[in-house]
């Protein structure tokens, strides 16, 4: 079952890659990062995707993000996540093609685990793409009483 307005949000590993190596420009390990230690204390707005790259994703959505990322922040939003079933150098990259590192994070759900966990899986299988995420966007507040909000 998907995740819905007033759930908790499932506990779950995501990696993240954000720097790059001076010489050959490949991102450099990843680190886990822990759903529940990150979103603690903070108003979060997280947005899936169902992959890097993909067209409307990278023409609309991101690039609205980061077009709206005062505004989101004058709302009292801490962080903005893009998650996507990518590994985490894929996400970086991306993030960096988007002119978006350090404004948005980019997180990968490589093996869809968490994805899962949300019940926000997408299968794409019968196309030769695997499990992927399907769109969302939700705001998380931890700050006050626990809420997920328009999953």
């Amino acid at each position: 079952m998907a995740i819905k307005v007033g759930d908790r949000l499932p506990e779950g590993k995501l990696m993240e890659s954000t720097e790059f190596d001076s010489g050959t420009q490949c991102a450099m390990p990843p680190k886990e990062v822990n759903v529940g230690d990150a979103v603690r204390g903070k108003k979060i707005a997280i947005f899936g995707l169902p992959g890097a790259y993909t067209p409307t994703c990278s023409a609309k959505h991101v690039p609205s993000y980061v077009q709206n990322l005062e505004k989101l922040k004058g709302k009292g939003v801490n962080e903005i996540w893009c998650v996507a079933t990518n590994d985490a150098f894929v996400m970086a990259h991306w993030g960096r093609d988007q002119k978006a590192l350090g404004k948005i994070r980019f997180l990968g759900d490589g093996s869809a685990q968490w994805t899962k966990a949300l019940g926000l899986e997408l299968d794409l299988n019968p196309r030769g793409m695997g499990t992927r995420m399907q769109r969302f966007s939700m705001l998380v507040d931890t700050k006050g009483p626990f809420s997920c909000s328009n999953p």
